[in-house]
């Protein structure tokens, strides 16, 4: 099935990477002026095309990879347990590119990289504690770019997202475009991706018959799920279901149990990753007492995405169709 679907999204996006056997725009010269680009909804100036740009995390790496940009990548950072990387359309990518830190990016291994670009997001590697911030990277010379789904919002201090997932994503694929000066390749991806989004949109459930979704990414005291700004509001949403958390002005965030029971969801969503896998995350949800009468449960209706379908990455249309093939089965049981 994995390999059915590396097959897939070649042949759908087929300007992504020359691991697919795509035949793709040569970035330009890097000497070429200075772009200005909007980020988290500030101006800001490149002086050049960045030639050794490191990434934290998988979603944000397979963005580059995507654009086929691997050759002006110098590393990234991501932890192993972040789903099987054998099969995916840009496996090419990750055998080209050196895996500087199965943790996350830190000031010593941007350094070391000779970076001149770190493409992280706030909980993508950017952080408060450790002094990893785009401030802090400024002060060394060296340039970032943030990840818009992680863009904070100033609702509080660590809330995050400014606008709607999918649009996030196409935003920055929009930005790297103009940075990395492969317009026409972006705006190709782009198209593709709505246009796959669209064919799923058209056949999805309507009205009363969308099935509510409940997203649960981990947490057995609280539940930690997504909002409003996560990308599987959109991947939900588009699939043909309702995100029951919708409401919640964030992008992944913690909320009570009692508000899932209270929205009784008809489907959910687990994202695989980390030590605790998919299958002991649906025995915990199947065996949690207060959920015992939330229908989901009782009709054991859970689906699984991997963590690189739910975060902001080149596989969120991909995910938008497996979860509305679901949704789609759901809706004529209910």
């Amino acid at each position: 099935m994995r390999k059915l679907l590396a097959t897939a999204l070649c042949l759908a996006a087929t300007v992504t990477a020359t691991g697919c056997g795509a035949t793709v725009e040569k970035p330009a010269d890097t000497k070429s002026s200075a772009v200005t680009l909007t980020n988290c909804g500030r101006e800001v100036t490149y002086d050049k095309v960045p030639e050794r740009v490191v990434t934290n995390d998988v979603g944000i790496t397979e963005l580059m990879f995507a654009l086929g940009l691997e050759d002006r990548m110098a590393g990234f950072a991501m932890p192993d347990d972040k789903g099987d990387l054998t099969n995916v359309p840009w496996k090419d990518g990750y055998d080209q590119v050196t895996w500087l830190s199965k943790d996350q990016l830190t000031k010593e291994n941007v350094l070391d990289a000779r970076a001149d670009l770190v493409f992280a997001g706030w909980n993508y590697g950017f952080r408060e504690d450790g002094g990893f911030t785009p401030d802090a990277l400024k002060k060394l010379g060296v340039p970032s770019y943030t990840l818009t789904e992680s863009c904070r919002n100033g609702r509080t201090e660590t809330s995050r997202g400014i606008m709607p997932p999918l649009d996030a994503l196409y935003a920055d694929l929009t930005n790297l475009g103009k940075l990395f000066r492969v317009e026409q390749r972006a705006a190709t991806l782009i198209a593709d991706f709505k246009k796959q989004v669209a064919e799923v949109r058209a056949k999805a459930p309507t009205g009363s018959d969308r099935p509510t979704v409940f997203l649960y990414d981990s947490g057995q005291d609280q539940p930690f799920t997504s909002g409003r700004y996560a990308a599987p509001e959109q991947i939900i949403s588009e699939a043909g279901g309702i995100n029951v958390m919708h409401d919640v002005e964030d992008s992944w965030t913690t909320v009570g149990w009692e508000s899932v029971v209270q929205r009784d969801p008809d489907v959910i969503v687990i994202c695989d990753y980390g030590d605790v896998s998919a299958e002991r995350k649906k025995k915990f949800l199947l065996s949690y007492a207060p959920l015992r009468k939330v229908s989901a449960v009782e009709h054991q209706r859970i689906f699984v995405l991997d963590y690189v379908d739910l975060v902001e990455s080149p596989r969120n249309p991909s995910a938008v169709a497996r979860l509305g093939t679901y949704l789609r089965t759901v809706a004529g049981k209910r």
